[in-house]
């Protein structure tokens, strides 16, 4: 019963980072001559969901132990 919620937990979040990685393409900033503020944020962004995802994989390798 564990192993299939945590399969299906896992599903969910490869879908979820998929989605993510998509949209990240979509609104990547332009080089050159574009808005330094928004293209900065963006990179952090970017970071935090590295970082959240990062998380969740120690913690669904955790649950697998």
């Amino acid at each position: 019963m564990a192993g299939d919620r945590i399969a299906r937990a896992l599903a969910r979040i490869d879908a979820a980072a998929g989605r993510i990685e998509v949209a990240a393409r979509g609104v990547a900033p332009t080089t050159g001559g574009g808005d330094a503020e928004l293209a900065h944020k963006y990179e952090n962004l970017r970071h935090e969901a590295g970082a959240a995802l990062a998380e969740l994989d120690r913690l669904i390798g955790a649950l697998d132990r």
